[in-house]
């Protein structure tokens, strides 16, 4: 089973952008798949019209095979999803975020104290599981919008941006975690600016660009099609900047 079926998926906003045009793209269950694109290539309105933020213009998208439109709540237990804004309630507790989840998604008490535990433990957050939103650092923030996506058990998980503004041990933490997760049967899928990040962690990767998805493939098979030496050069060519590649020694 595909954990994502879209077809012929269209969004047209009230301005008139054309934000996705018919594009088609299958996710295999248990993958950890990446995509890749510059700002307003309509990444964002992809991950909108699967979690049901946005309602699609045209097409289909379905979750594990259920309509992200017609069977909605069904389609949205299925993902979590940690998006690039840090959307917390500042004047909740970390433990309170999490439970409060998990009581959306009709987790019984009793088994939201284990998750909670566990997730608190998983992050490193436990010394924090008391403290507000709002006096947490910003990779505190990141840590428990991660661990909120995660609270239900979802068979997908959806990554947009991550890593965007945390440190590199903190980078490197997250990565370890998402790959185990992915090990264990969760589907990821990533979107990320990091090209490294997407060529070390994804199974396979989609390039989006102006609402389309140009090409889907492995690093290796995207870079023999686009006939590139590195993942870097492929995107700089989709996107249309390839006078800025590091090919030619300029660093």
């Amino acid at each position: 089973m595909n954990a994502v079926e879209v077809k012929k998926l269209s969004k047209i906003y009230g301005s008139g952008t054309h934000a996705l045009k018919e594009i088609d793209l299958e996710i295999p269950e248990g993958s950890f798949f990446g995509l890749l694109g510059p700002n307003g290539a309509g990444k964002s309105t992809l991950i909108h019209c699967l979690t049901g933020l946005a309602m699609p213009t045209g097409g289909s998208a379905a979750i594990f095979g259920h309509d992200a439109v017609d069977e909605y709540q069904k389609a949205r237990h299925n993902i979590g999803l940690a998006p690039q804004e840090i959307n917390l309630d500042w004047f909740l507790s970390v433990e309170d975020t999490l439970d409060f989840h998990g009581g959306y998604f009709g987790m019984r008490k009793a088994e939201r104290q284990k998750r909670t535990n566990e997730l608190l433990r998983d992050f490193s957050l436990l010394d924090k599981r008391k403290a507000r939103s709002n006096f947490l650092s910003g990779g505190m923030k990141r840590r428990v919008v991660l661990a909120r996506a995660l609270m239900h058990r979802p068979r997908m998980v959806i990554l947009d941006e991550p890593t965007a503004g945390v440190d590199v041990e903190l980078r490197l933490e997250l990565w370890r975690y998402i790959k185990k997760i992915n090990q264990q049967g969760t589907t990821i899928l990533l979107t990320t600016h990091y090209i490294e990040e997407a060529e070390r962690l994804c199974d396979k990767i989609a390039l989006i660009n102006k609402g389309e998805i140009i090409e889907t493939g492995t690093a290796e098979q995207l870079k023999k099609r686009f006939k590139q030496k590195t993942l870097e050069d492929v995107y700089l060519k989709v996107v249309g900047r390839s006078e800025l590649t590091r090919s030619l020694g300029i660093t």
